[in-house]
C-alpha cells in the first residue's frame, strides 16, 4: 500500500477490486466485481462523485458536531448492492468489499473492524453482535449468534458483591459498569469467523486492510465520538491506553476532527487477519484481555480501586458463536418476517408486536404528508403500535432471557407466537379509549419468574445486500458509551454483563430469567430484521435495524410498521418519527427533529391516557429495501437522520 498524503486516507476503487478480488474461496470469474470507477462515492451537491474519506468538498466523512437531526435526507438507489451503517468510513469499508465482488458477511467484517476505530462509543472488537443472515441461493435465514458470555467464576450475585459468596459484601467499585464486573466474554468475531467460513467469498486475511490503513495513517475524529470522549472524560481517565488513545499531550480530551491514529488497534487488526478470530480467544492477545479487565486499581494517580473480573484465559478459549433458529412469523398473511432469537428478546417482541397488529387496520392511520421526513404520525398509529408494544415488552420482561439457561414457557416461540393468543392480547387495547399505562404479562403456563426491568443502552446497526442477492442485517455494540472504559489492543472492552439483572430474585424472592449465572449470556433488545414478501423467505422486501438499548424495538417496529403499512420509501421509514412505549405508562414521541409541529399528535395522545416523554431519541436505523421504482427493481436505502451515516453502494449515490 503506497503513503497517504493528505491527513485523511481511503482506497480507491480501483485499488480496492485490485487489492481484493480473487483472494477467496473461488476464482476471479466466480467474482461479481464491479469495474465503475464512481461506486461507492457520494453525489455531492455540485453533482460530482466525492470519494469517502478524501477529505474534498462534499466528503461526507468531515466531522461535523453530532447533531440531534440532519434534514432533508432523501432515499438513495442502486441495482446491484448496498451498505448502510452509522459512520461514512465504516460504510466505505463495507461497500468497496462488495465492489471487489465480496459477500455481504464479507463486508461485514470490515464494516465491524472499521466501527471499531472510528465509532468505539458504539462498537467494539471485543463486543457482542447479533446477525440475521439471508442466503439467496438456499433462500435460507440464519441467525448468528455473538452475544457475550459471563465467565465460569460468575453467579447471580456477581454485579452486586465483590465477594460473591458473603451476603454482607460490598459493591463493585467504582461502579458495577466502571469495574471489571461489566466485562463478558466477547463474541462478534467470533461470530464474524463462523459466518465468513459459511458465506465468504473474499480471503478473511484482506478484509481488514482498510481498518488497518485509517489506524495506522490517521482520520478525523467523528463528532458522536467526539462528544463520547468529552463525556466519558473523568472514567476513560482511570485508563492509560485510552488517555493515550482519546487524550491529547497536555491531558485534554481530543475534540471532534482531531486527526487521529490508534496504532495498537492497527497491530490487532493484523493479528486477526493473519490469526483469523482465535488470535483473540488464546495466545497473546486473550492474555492482555484477561489481564486488563482483572486490573484491580486506576492508572491514575490516585490508583482508585477497581474491582477486577473473574474472567479466565479459558472463558476465552471455550466461547463459542452460535447458530440459532430465526424467529419467523408472517404479518397480515402478506409478509414473512424474521428477526433475532434469544437470548435476544427483540425479536420475540417484535414477532408479537406485529401479531397484536394484524388485527387492527393499520394502513388507515398513517403519518401526514410522508413527503417531509416520514411526516407527522397519527395519534392513532401511535397509540395502537404503543400498546401493542406494551404487552409485548410485558412478556419480554418475565419470560425472556438466554435460552440456553431458561427456556421459554410452554412450546417456546411458538407459544409466544401464536395467532390466537395474540388475537386475545389485541383484545386489550381500546382503540377508541384510554391507554393500558402498565400491562400485565400474558399467562403462558406456570412459570415462576420475576419481572426483569434491567435497562440495556447504546449500540450500532447496519445492513448489507450484496451483488449476489445476500443480506446481512447486523447490530453491534460495546453497550453503554465507551463500555466499561477498559482499553486493551486499541479497543475498549464492554460493560455487557450490566445487560444481566443484577439480583438474581425479585423483592418476593422469585428467580428472575435474565439473572446471571456461569457462561450465560445476558438478554438483550438487539433485533436486526429481514422482511420478505410472502409466507417463506425468499422474495426479500427489507432489511433494518438500529442501534437504541431498551427502545430498539420501537425503533425498528416504527420502521417495519412504515414501510408495509404506511407504504413510506426506505428513508421516509427510517427518519419517520420514533415512538412508542415500553412496558410503563409514559408513551416516547421523538423530539429530535425540531421542525415538525408535533403539538396535536401530543395532545391527541394525553387525551387518550398517554404520558408523553417528547425528548430527542438517538436510533440509528440503517435500512435497505428491494422495490419497484418506475417499472424497474432497484435497491434503496436510508440512513437514520439522527446518527452519521451513510448509504453507498454501486454508483455513485
Amino acid at each position: 500500500m503506497r503513503k497517504r498524503n493528505i491527513a485523511l486516507w481511503a482506497l480507491t476503487p480501483v485499488a480496492v477490486v485490485l487489492v481484493l478480488s480473487g483472494c477467496g474461496s473461488g476464482s476471479d470469474n466466480d467474482l461479481a466485481v464491479d469495474n465503475n470507477a464512481q461506486s461507492c462515492s457520494v453525489v455531492s451537491s455540485s453533482g460530482s462523485a466525492v470519494v469517502v474519506g478524501s477529505g474534498v468538498a462534499g466528503d461526507p466523512a468531515a466531522p461535523e458536531a453530532a447533531s440531534g437531526y440532519r434534514l432533508g435526507y432523501k432515499a438513495k438507489q442502486s441495482s446491484k448492492y448496498m451498505v448502510v451503517a452509522n459512520t461514512p468510513l465504516a460504510t466505505k469499508a463495507g461497500c468497496d468489499v462488495l465492489k471487489a465482488g465480496g459477500t455481504a458477511v464479507d463486508a461485514a467484517v470490515a464494516v465491524q473492524a472499521v466501527l471499531g476505530l472510528v465509532e468505539p462509543q458504539s462498537s467494539t472488537l471485543a463486543g457482542s453482535a447479533f446477525m440475521m443472515y439471508y442466503d439467496a441461493n438456499t433462500k435460507k435465514v440464519v441467525a448468528y449468534d455473538g452475544r457475550e458470555t459471563a465467565p465460569a467464576a460468575a453467579n447471580g450475585y456477581y454485579l452486586v458483591r465483590q465477594d460473591q459468596g458473603d451476603a454482607s459484601s460490598a459493591a463493585p467499585v467504582p461502579s458495577a459498569r466502571r469495574s471489571g464486573r461489566s466485562i463478558g466474554v466477547p463474541g462478534v468475531m467470533r461470530m464474524l469467523d463462523m459466518a465468513h467460513k459459511e458465506h465468504g467469498k473474499l480471503g478473511w486475511e484482506k478484509l481488514f486492510d482498510e481498518g488497518i490503513q485509517l489506524a495506522t495513517n490517521g482520520y478525523r475524529i467523528p463528532g458522536r465520538m467526539g462528544d463520547a470522549i468529552k463525556g466519558n472524560a473523568a472514567s476513560l481517565a482511570l485508563d492509560a491506553n485510552a488517555v493515550s488513545a482519546f487524550f491529547n499531550t497536555d491531558g485534554t480530551p481530543k475534540a471532534t476532527g482531531t486527526v487521529t491514529t490508534n496504532l495498537p488497534y492497527a497491530q490487532t487488526l493484523r493479528t486477526l487477519a493473519s490469526g483469523g478470530a482465535n488470535a483473540m480467544y488464546s495466545g497473546p492477545l486473550a492474555e492482555a484481555i484477561v489481564a486488563k479487565a482483572a486490573q484491580a486499581v486506576g492508572d491514575d494517580a490516585a490508583k482508585t480501586p477497581i474491582t477486577p473480573s473473574l474472567m479466565t484465559v479459558n472463558d476465552l478459549k471455550n466461547y463459542q458463536a452460535k447458530k440459532r433458529e430465526p424467529v419467523c412469523t408472517t404479518y397480515r398473511a402478506s409478509y414473512y418476517v424474521c428477526t433475532m432469537s434469544p437470548p435476544s428478546s427483540g425479536g420475540i417482541a417484535i414477532a408479537q408486536a406485529l401479531g397484536i397488529l394484524e388485527n387492527f387496520d393499520l394502513s388507515k392511520h398513517g403519518p401526514t404528508n410522508p413527503t417531509n421526513e416520514g411526516g407527522v404520525p397519527s395519534v392513532m398509529g401511535v397509540h395502537l403500535v404503543s400498546e401493542a408494544e406494551r404487552l409485548a415488552y410485558a412478556d419480554r420482561d418475565k419470560y425472556v432471557a438466554d435460552t440456553d439457561f431458561i427456556p421459554l414457557p410452554g412450546k417456546g416461540v411458538s407459544t409466544m407466537l401464536d395467532k390466537a393468543y395474540l388475537k386475545e392480547r389485541a383484545a386489550l387495547i381500546q382503540p377508541d379509549g384510554k391507554s393500558l399505562g402498565t400491562a400485565s404479562a400474558g399467562a403462558l403456563g406456570d412459570v415462576p419468574l420475576g419481572v426483569d426491568k434491567t435497562v440495556e443502552r447504546g449500540t450500532t446497526h447496519f445492513s448489507i445486500v450484496d451483488a449476489y442477492g445476500n443480506v446481512v442485517s447486523m447490530t453491534s455494540t460495546v453497550e453503554s458509551s465507551m463500555g466499561s472504559f477498559h482499553m486493551v489492543g486499541g479497543f475498549l472492552l464492554t460493560n455487557q454483563l450490566t445487560d444481566f439483572s443484577a439480583q438474581p430474585a425479585d423483592g418476593a424472592g422469585v428467580p428472575i430469567a435474565n439473572r446471571v449465572a456461569p457462561g450465560k449470556r445476558p438478554r438483550s433488545t438487539m433485533a436486526p430484521t429481514l422482511v420478505f414478501k410472502g409466507t417463506e423467505p425468499g422474495d426479500f422486501v427489507m432489511a433494518t435495524g438500529s442501534p437504541g438499548g431498551g427502545t430498539i424495538i420501537q425503533y425498528v417496529l416504527k420502521t417495519v410498521v412504515g414501510a408495509v403499512d404506511w407504504n413510506l420509501d426506505a428513508q421516509q421509514a427510517t427518519s419517520l418519527v420514533n415512538f412508542g412505549a415500553t412496558n410503563s405508562p409514559t408513551t416516547n414521541v421523538d423530539g429530535a427533529n425540531t421542525a415538525l409541529d408535533l403539538t396535536g399528535l401530543i395532545d391527541g395522545l394525553k387525551a387518550k391516557g398517554h404520558t408523553v416523554n417528547n425528548a430527542a431519541q438517538s436510533s440509528g436505523v440503517s435500512t435497505i429495501m428491494r422495490v419497484n421504482r418506475n417499472g424497474q427493481t432497484r435497491l434503496e436505502g436510508g440512513v437514520d437522520p439522527r446518527r452519521e451515516g451513510i448509504v453507498l453502494g454501486d454508483g455513485a449515490l
